[in-house]
């Protein structure tokens, strides 16, 4: 089985040296070891450069790329989520499942080069483009798993229960026919990927938001997942949404949940942008994660999150790009650091509200701890046990040109340019560059769409 030799490498949340790292024939690590002296190493691959584990993106919608940039024009009047939301249909309304494919595959290589290994995928278009089902239930599901596989990345699918327009519906727009879902039909879909995918894919649920579905159909989705599957919910995002929630059941988006669902370890909130102290409370108590997205955040004013909140309450959490606006799992650490230092005018939030040193190794560790839950995969670092994911850092890179060993992290988040990977491996396997075809295939895709 390969071994591997780094002089660097990020273990244990810290920086190590004379790294030997051992992979076992299923692709997790066997062992990881520290300060080996150069007559133990034998044979091991020597890599080239500082070694990090391998990130997952813990949420995504990955047919969203084919709008990256193609939002960006104002009409009359205020622009917010809403007017965003009805362009993204567009795209939603038309991608076929063979454009799917080759819009995941071209993203996918993205995330991967720049280090990010797994991805969940909050997977919500269901139907054909005239809302009548596939006759295989998991067609979109399908070109998903096959776009993951085609380029090497780890890949968990979240069939997405969606099934009314807002609170007050009875059920869903002409615009979300493609949407349209049951319990029972994206629990079937899970079970159709867990059961033909393996290897890098894991399946999970997610529950669109509480504007899009009923109490009644949550909790069987809960109930069915507990203990089995990450449930994934967006939640308490716009402004618009708390006070819909609040007309409609007298609550805030999170405190219904909190009262009304069995919330645990398994769930992942996506967003939780509009959030209280107390709510931030109950989630952690509950040892539920949020997922936090800033650059779709950012580019859809959502507003900032309370990482200091979060922080301060021990809060789990991971990072996802959600629309692909940005692509780089650094760009979302940076953002979500300098979002905090705008609105608070101070700096180093995430180290001092997490009571340590490093902010690079605050918003790191978090990410990478947080993205193993949302993912439903053992991805939490260089260990035993864990999936042998990771990257190797070019130290010659102008960010990283004579920066201390020590400091290689925080110039990597808050240096600039950024400093792409040199080699990136999922379960110990390097993954290649990528592919003509894939670049091929995306632009076919985008040309039918846009042209």
């Amino acid at each position: 089985m390969p071994e591997f030799f780094a002089e660097q490498a990020w273990v244990g949340g810290g920086w190590r040296r004379d790294v030997l790292l051992r992979t076992g024939s299923d692709g997790l690590w066997s062992s990881v070891e520290c300060e080996v002296p150069a007559a133990q190493r034998g044979s091991a691959q020597v890599l080239p450069g500082p070694v990090l584990p391998g990130l997952v993106n813990a949420h995504s919608h990955a047919f969203q790329r084919a709008i990256a940039g193609m939002t960006e024009r104002a009409g009359a009047g205020e622009d917010d989520f809403w007017r965003w939301r009805d362009r993204m249909y567009s795209a939603a309304l038309r991608i076929t499942p063979q454009q799917l494919e080759a819009v995941a595959a071209f993203l996918y290589a993205e995330l991967l080069q720049a280090g990010t290994t797994q991805v969940c995928e909050f997977h919500y278009l269901h139907n054909g483009v005239d809302g009548k089902p596939y006759a295989d239930a998991a067609e979109m599901s399908l070109a998903l798993v096959r776009a993951a596989q085609r380029v090497g990345m780890g890949l968990t699918l979240l069939p997405t229960l969606y099934m009314r327009s807002g609170f007050q519906a009875t059920g869903l727009r002409e615009d979300q026919r493609r949407f349209a879902s049951t319990p029972e039909s994206v629990l079937r879909i899970a079970e159709t990927v867990a059961r033909q995918a393996g290897g890098l894919v894991r399946a999970g649920v997610a529950l669109h938001s509480l504007r899009a579905v009923d109490a009644a159909a949550l909790n069987e989705v809960a109930v069915a997942a507990k203990g089995k599957l990450p449930v994934h919910i967006h939640i308490a995002e716009q402004q618009q949404e708390v006070a819909d929630c609040i007309a409609a059941t007298g609550l805030r988006p999170m405190e219904w949940l909190l009262q009304n669902a069995a919330v645990d370890p398994g769930w992942n909130l996506v967003h939780a942008t509009q959030s209280t102290p107390a709510e931030l409370q109950g989630v952690a108590k509950a040892g539920a994660s949020i997922v936090i997205c800033p650059s779709t955040e950012a580019n859809l004013g959502d507003g900032v999150f309370d990482l200091p909140g979060w922080l301060g309450q021990g809060g789990r959490w991971s990072i996802g790009s959600d629309s692909h606006v940005a692509r780089d799992w650094c760009e979302e650490l940076r953002l979500l650091e300098y979002s905090q230092r705008l609105a608070l005018r101070q700096r180093n939030i995430a180290a001092r509200h997490a009571q340590q040193e490093s902010t690079a190794a605050v918003l790191f560790e978090g990410a990478l701890q947080g993205g193993t839950a949302a993912a439903g995969a053992p991805l939490a670092g260089l260990a035993p046990g864990q999936r042998a994911d990771f990257m190797v850092l070019d130290a010659d890179a102008p960010a990283l040109a004579g920066v201390p060993h020590d400091h290689v992290l925080d110039a990597l988040l808050f240096s600039s340019p950024g400093a792409r990977p040199l080699e990136v491996y999922v379960a110990g396997r390097r993954t290649a560059a990528r592919q003509a075809q894939v670049t091929a295939a995306f632009r076919e895709a985008m040309q039918g769409l846009w042209a």
